[in-house]
């Protein structure tokens, strides 16, 4: 398929960006949001970018989205998604962070928190929590991934077996439709998986956008966790087996009947 002048520009944009939005598109290029959507669906029929409510993500596959544009990408979901978690963990609480965008967003809303201790193999989160006198940040050992600061490999699994903590809020690079957790790094998800296990109450902060996204490496499942806090479950499948598998879902911006059928 030949591309529009505008239609590869959204496509470099939304390389760079992770993700395009059809109201900030139509503002760029003065044209109205029908316009866009038409441009978008176009791409997503040619399986150049895969459709998401409001707009389109780039699609991945065996690689991530670069950890600067994962930082921005739904910023307002991931800091709502990570209020909601933060209410969940008292005071007076011990908890694994991995790695991830949006669980940083958990970090931040945590600040409030006291007698906290918070084990995490994630460079941004212990930086930015260490500053305070009522959390106690534990960090782990082993290679650090140079594009986002997370610690990775065996020796940070052997860590992370060390402890068993009431609280566990991990994130996820991608969620297929029969509940599958998927990621990019095997050694990453070593560390996931050693943090599952180790944890009694598992929480799932993942955007949207994660069920328009692939990954190569299975995490595990997420009949694993017991409560999954999103700003939306678009996937029926998963909701059936969050339902059959008792895990709470909370959405922080469920969708309307009328936004839903966009």
């Amino acid at each position: 398929m030949l591309f529009s002048a505008r239609q590869a520009e959204i496509m470099a944009l939304a390389k760079e960006h992770g993700r395009v939005l059809v109201d900030e598109l139509a503002a760029r290029f003065a044209v109205t949001p029908q316009t866009i959507r038409k441009d978008l669906n176009d791409l997503c029929d040619a399986r150049a970018l895969n459709r998401i409510h409001g707009g389109a993500v780039f699609p991945s596959g065996n690689e991530n989205v670069k950890y600067e544009a994962r930082r921005s990408m739904a910023a307002n979901e991931k800091q709502a998604i990570g209020r909601a978690a933060a209410d969940l963990i008292p005071d007076n609480s011990s908890l694994f962070i991995n790695i991830g965008t949006t669980t940083e967003a958990v970090g931040d809303a945590l600040v409030d928190h006291k007698e906290l201790m918070v084990i995490t193999n994630n460079i941004n989160v212990a930086n930015h929590l260490r500053v305070f006198p009522s959390i106690e940040v534990v960090i782990a050992g082993g290679v650090v991934r140079g594009s986002d600061g997370g610690i990775v490999g065996e020796a940070a699994v052997d860590f992370i077996r060390q402890f068993k903590v009431d609280f566990a809020v991990i994130g996820v690079s991608a969620i297929d439709e029969d509940g599958a957790l998927l990621d990019f790094d095997f050694r990453e998800v070593k560390v996931a998986q050693a943090i599952i296990a180790n944890a009694r109450h598992v929480i799932l902060v993942s955007d949207a956008s994660k069920f328009e996204r692939t990954a190569p490496v299975r995490i595990g499942h997420i009949s694993q966790v017991q409560t999954f806090i999103t700003d939306h479950c678009p996937s029926d499948s998963v909701r059936d087996v969050c339902l059959e598998r008792d895990v709470r879902i909370i959405e922080t911006a469920p969708l309307s009947a009328e936004n839903a059928a966009e």
